[in-house]
């Protein structure tokens, strides 16, 4: 979804990768009620199959788009982000995920992703969260920004959408992430890019899910407070 080349996604490479596997259930969790079977759904980046696999069952409609043929199925469209190859208003539900952050100009990218939904329609976000975790990763994944809660909100009220909820999720693996993201500064630099995920222990993995299952009861009733990503729903106005 990018206006440059960038790596390969790494939920190509590992789609096991217990990060995946969380994050399709805190997205569930939260974006679920915002789809239903008869609903027209663009998944914009679906290279992140991992991640997005639950909307197939929730949407008999869905088309998927990304700019990486690796990523695409039969019957699934290359294109980018800046550039949809739609209709305006052709979708009810437009999803991207770990998009609009590789994406530059971002007024381009939301403004494509609005043009495309119908009157009513829902928008479904997620982006990486807070500048200041910025890292060699981010460079090498072909990230532009990282994004607060504040920041996404503005970036869909100016494309003219209403937002409806916004949080972030990943909060009971914060501290980890936040150790995570200081060793990542702390490392000798490297020529040659690295996007690989960081190797965890099956004991640590158990251990992350518990707590990405506790994010998932109290996201089912409210917003968390802070978190590695940032999620957002918002409505174009009929």
């Amino acid at each position: 979804m990018t206006s440059v080349d960038q790596a390969p996604s790494s939920s190509i490479a590992q789609p096991g990768y217990w990060w995946y596997q969380a994050r399709s259930d805190l997205l569930r969790t939260v974006l679920a009620p915002h789809l239903g079977p008869d609903a027209r759904l663009l998944d914009v980046g679906s290279a992140d199959g991992p991640s997005v696999a639950w909307m197939e069952e929730l949407c008999r409609c869905r088309v998927a788009l990304d700019v990486d043929l690796d990523a695409l199925a039969p019957g699934d469209v290359c294109g980018s982000a800046l550039q949809l190859p739609f209709t305006d208003e052709a979708f009810d539900v437009v999803a991207a995920f770990d998009v609009v952050e590789h994406c530059d100009p971002e007024s381009t990218a939301m403004s494509e992703l609005a043009r495309v939904l119908a009157p009513g329609g829902r928008m479904l976000l997620a982006v990486p969260a807070y500048q200041w975790a910025w890292t060699r990763f981010d460079v090498d994944a072909g990230h532009y920004r990282r994004y607060t809660r504040r920041r996404l909100v503005s970036a869909a009220t100016t494309a003219g959408l209403d937002v409806r909820r916004a949080t972030y999720i990943f909060s009971g693996t914060f501290p980890l992430f936040v150790a995570e993201r200081l060793a990542r500064r702390l490392r000798p630099a490297r020529e040659e890019p690295d996007t690989r995920l960081p190797e965890v222990s099956p004991w640590l993995e158990k251990l992350l899910m518990v707590l990405c299952r506790w994010d998932q009861r109290v996201l089912a009733s409210r917003d968390l407070p802070f978190g590695s990503s940032v999620v957002l729903v918002a409505v174009k106005p009929g």
